[in-house]
């Protein structure tokens, strides 16, 4: 597992599919595909708007998640003289969403669009030092599962700006899941199984009043279960934290690059001022889908678990 390394005119003068397919593959082995200059470059007035405005806007928070399907920024409820603000910031966010998804369609064109579209996000708080409640802190080593947004299988691919003009965001990685699913489960965590009966009657009523919305849990199949217990568990292992093997990546000002963070356990340890732009992948779309998780996993127990 390391970085491939994406040359400027590969990124922006198109390639051939075998090639494609390749890059496809490398990420789904585990890899990152680095950018040294982002195909996906902001104006420059955006860019400025975006580094300064933590520092003009009083109703920004500390997470600013944009969520492209219900086109709606949340974590920025900002009024009176921030209300301008708040509508570029929309706008600069919606923007970035639709020239990675345009870009990522060519660029990876062997899943053929195949993804579901989710949040996108801005990250303006410097990561280092964050006093974050431990399952959420960014600084642990982590595979990511979304706690009321179950993937269900699809694959969890993000693609990440750094907007800092001089600073890296640094992160760290580990080895991927597949070696580490068989080094902790079961022996540390409860394989996943086919829900309890009682879990299927009851999520079936659940749905049945229109309340499956409001209970996470029940609209969790048995792998999105393990994959939440997974991240839980990585997070809250000391020992895993202090001794699991890991590379060190800086990632300079201008860059992007793209990974499977479902697979691929990472941890920020510094950095400020970031975007990113997340994709759920269906798993018929995988170039190698003996890599995946679902597939990991599946192996494991013998059994079908979405």
């Amino acid at each position: 597992m390391g970085m491939i390394t994406i040359p400027r005119e590969a990124a922006s003068q198109g390639h051939a599919e075998n090639q494609a397919r390749l890059w496809c593959q490398q990420m789904e082995e585990g890899n990152i595909l680095f950018f040294p200059q982002t195909p996906i470059a902001l104006p420059e007035e955006d860019l400025h708007f975006l580094l300064t405005l933590e520092q003009n806007s009083s109703g920004l928070h500390k997470n600013l998640a944009y969520k492209p399907q219900l086109d709606r920024i949340s974590g920025a409820e900002m009024k009176g003289a921030d209300a301008a603000a708040g509508e570029r910031l929309h706008h600069i966010l919606r923007e970035y969403s639709q020239h990675v998804t345009a870009f990522l369609a060519s660029f990876l064109s062997p899943y053929q669009s195949r993804w579901q579209l989710d949040y996108g996000s801005f990250r303006p708080q410097e990561e280092q030092g964050r006093n974050l409640p431990l399952r959420r802190r960014n600084d642990l080593m982590h595979t990511d599962a979304f706690p009321t947004r179950p993937s269900r299988g699809a694959r969890i691919l993000r693609f990440f700006n750094n907007l800092h003009p001089t600073k890296t965001r640094d992160w760290i990685t580990g080895e991927p899941f597949r070696r580490l699913a068989p080094q902790f489960a079961p022996q540390h965590i409860a394989l996943p199984r086919e829900q309890s009966t009682l879990t299927r009657v009851t999520a079936r009523a659940a749905c049945g009043m229109g309340l499956g919305w409001a209970i996470p849990a029940l609209k969790r199949s048995p792998y999105d279960d393990f994959m939440m217990r997974f991240h839980n568990f990585l997070k809250e292992n000391a020992a895993y934290q202090a001794q699991g093997k890991r590379e060190a990546w800086f990632f300079p000002p201008g860059s992007s690059w793209m990974v499977y963070t479902d697979m691929v356990p990472h941890a920020v340890l510094a950095g400020q001022f970031a975007l990113e732009q997340t994709y759920l992948v269906a798993p018929e779309a995988m170039v190698a889908p003996e890599h995946s998780p679902l597939a990991v996993l599946e192996g494991m127990t013998g059994e079908r678990l979405v």
